[in-house]
C-alpha cells in the first residue's frame, strides 16, 4: 500500500513537472517578441503580464485538474503573440546620419499576386527612382530577406534592391502546395514579378542577381524572357548540378578518408553518390555538403563563409510563424525541387544568352565547384561575359566580402550597362 502511494505521488510530480515545463513552452512566443519580431512594446507588454498572471495562477490553484484552466489562458496568449508577429512584420526604413527616413527611400515588406498566389517581397532602396535589382536566394526553399538586408545595404544606395521570398521558402512558405513545384514554376513566378517591378517603377529593364540555386535560376529566367534584363549577375553559380554535387560528395568521402573518420567513410558509402530521390533528398545532401562549408569556414584565405544564423533570424521580416518556416522550407522544399534539378547543365542547355553575364565567384568555393563555373564562362556565348573574383571568398562573396561586392555590382555591373 506503501508502495502504491509512493508510486502515485511520483507520477503526480512527473505530471505537474511535465505541465510546469508546458506552460513555459507556452510562454515562449511572448519572450521572443520583444528580441525578434517588430511587435511594440504596447501590444507585448500585455501579453506578457497576462502570462505572469497565469503563470501563478498555475502554481497556487489546486486541485492539480483545475491548472488546465491558465494552461488554457497561456495557449491563447502564445497564439496571440504568433498572430502579432507576423501582423507587426515590416522590414526596417532606410535612415539617414540622423536618424531620420531617407526622403525618397522605399523600404516595404509586402505581398504580390504571382501566377494567382500571395508571395512576399522586401523593397528596399535610397532612391525609388534608381534601377530596380531583383535578389534570388539560394536554396531552393531558402529564405534570405534579413541575410541580404545586413550584407547588402550598399546596395541600396545605388539600386532599389527587391528580394523575394519564392515558394517554398520563408515568409512564402504556403504560398502554393509544396508538391506541385517545378523549375517551370519559379520561372514563370519570377517573370510574373519582374513584369510588375517593370509596371510599378517605370523601367523598362531590371538587373537579377541569383545565388547558387537563385544563380540557377536567373539563367534560367533570362534565357526565356532576355529582353526584360540589363544583365544577369550569377554568385556561388550553379552550373551542372549532378556533376556539382557528385564533386562534392567525393571531395567529402576523401576528406573523411584522410581525416581518419572511419564513421563517415560508412555513411556516406552506405547512401551511395547522388542522385538521391524520396523524402530524405536534403539529409543526404547534407551530409557531404555540410563537410564542404565546414573546410570553407576553417579556411583562413576566406574572411567569413558564413550568415549569422541567429541575427538573420531575428530580423523583423520574420515573424514567429516564418521563424520555422526558416528551417521547413530549406528541409522540405529542396526535397521537393531538387531531384527535378539533376539533369540542368547549362554547358549544353544555356550556351548563348542575350543578355550580359557577370560570375561574381569566390576563389575558394568547394560546395560550387570553380572549375565548373570557368568551363561554362569559356563555353558561353554572350554579349558581354566577365569573371569577378574574390580571393577571400567561398560560395558566399556577398557575405565574405559585401564591400568589394557591392563595388563589383556598381563599379562593374551597372557602370557597364546602365544606358545614359
Amino acid at each position: 500500500m506503501r508502495a502504491k502511494t509512493l508510486a502515485t505521488r511520483m507520477l503526480n510530480m512527473l505530471a505537474l513537472l511535465v505541465a510546469l515545463v508546458f506552460a513555459l513552452l507556452l510562454c515562449l512566443p511572448v519572450i521572443l517578441l520583444p528580441f525578434s519580431t517588430a511587435v511594440p512594446a504596447w501590444a507585448w507588454i500585455p501579453m506578457a503580464a497576462a502570462d505572469v498572471i497565469l503563470l501563478i495562477l498555475f502554481a497556487r490553484i489546486k486541485p492539480a485538474y483545475r491548472k488546465a484552466i491558465p494552461l488554457g489562458g497561456m495557449l491563447l496568449v502564445a497564439a496571440i503573440a504568433i498572430f502579432a508577429s507576423q501582423r507587426f512584420a515590416t522590414t526596417p526604413p532606410i535612415l539617414d546620419e540622423q536618424g531620420k527616413p531617407v526622403a525618397g527611400s522605399i523600404s516595404s515588406l509586402e505581398q504580390m499576386t504571382l501566377n494567382g498566389s500571395r508571395q512576399w517581397v522586401s523593397i528596399r532602396g535610397e532612391d525609388a527612382a534608381k534601377p530596380v535589382l531583383l535578389f534570388l536566394a539560394g536554396g531552393p526553399g531558402g529564405t534570405q530577406l534579413a541575410t541580404a538586408r545586413f550584407a547588402l545595404a550598399g546596395l541600396e544606395e545605388h539600386f532599389v534592391v527587391v528580394d523575394w521570398d519564392q515558394p517554398g521558402s520563408g515568409k512564402s512558405l504556403d504560398a502554393v502546395d509544396r508538391s506541385t513545384l517545378t523549375p517551370e514554376r519559379y520561372i514563370e513566378d519570377a517573370h510574373s514579378l519582374v513584369l510588375q517591378l517593370r509596371q510599378r517603377f517605370g523601367q523598362e529593364k531590371v538587373y537579377v542577381v541569383g545565388e547558387s540555386w537563385g544563380s540557377a535560376l536567373g539563367i534560367l529566367l533570362v534565357q526565356r524572357y532576355p529582353e526584360l534584363f540589363h544583365a544577369f549577375a550569377g554568385t556561388g553559380q550553379m552550373v551542372a548540378f549532378l556533376e556539382t554535387d557528385r564533386t562534392c560528395y567525393d571531395w567529402s568521402l576523401q576528406w573523411a578518408r584522410e581525416r581518419g573518420d572511419t564513421t563517415k567513410v560508412e555513411k556516406l558509402i552506405e547512401q551511395g553518390p547522388p542522385p538521391y530521390y524520396g523524402r530524405r533528398v536534403a539529409w543526404k545532401q547534407a551530409t557531404y555538403l555540410m563537410d564542404t562549408f565546414r573546410f570553407m569556414n576553417q579556411n583562413p584565405a576566406i574572411a567569413d563563409n558564413d550568415a549569422n544564423t541567429l541575427r538573420d533570424l531575428a530580423g523583423v521580416e520574420y515573424g514567429l510563424y516564418d521563424k520555422v518556416s526558416w528551417f521547413r522550407g530549406v528541409l522540405g522544399t529542396l526535397g521537393i525541387v531538387y531531384p527535378q534539378l539533376w539533369e540542368v547543365d547549362f554547358r549544353t542547355q544555356a550556351t548563348q544568352l542575350q543578355v550580359p553575364v557577370y560570375f561574381l565567384i569566390g576563389r575558394h568555393d568547394i560546395n560550387a565547384p570553380v572549375a565548373l563555373t570557368q568551363e561554362y564562362f569559356d563555353l558561353l556565348d554572350a554579349p558581354h561575359k566577365q569573371i569577378v573574383w574574390f580571393e577571400h571568398s567561398g560560395h558566399t562573396p556577398w557575405v565574405s566580402e559585401p564591400d568589394a561586392f557591392v563595388r563589383a555590382m556598381v563599379e562593374v555591373v551597372l557602370a557597364q550597362t546602365q544606358e545614359p
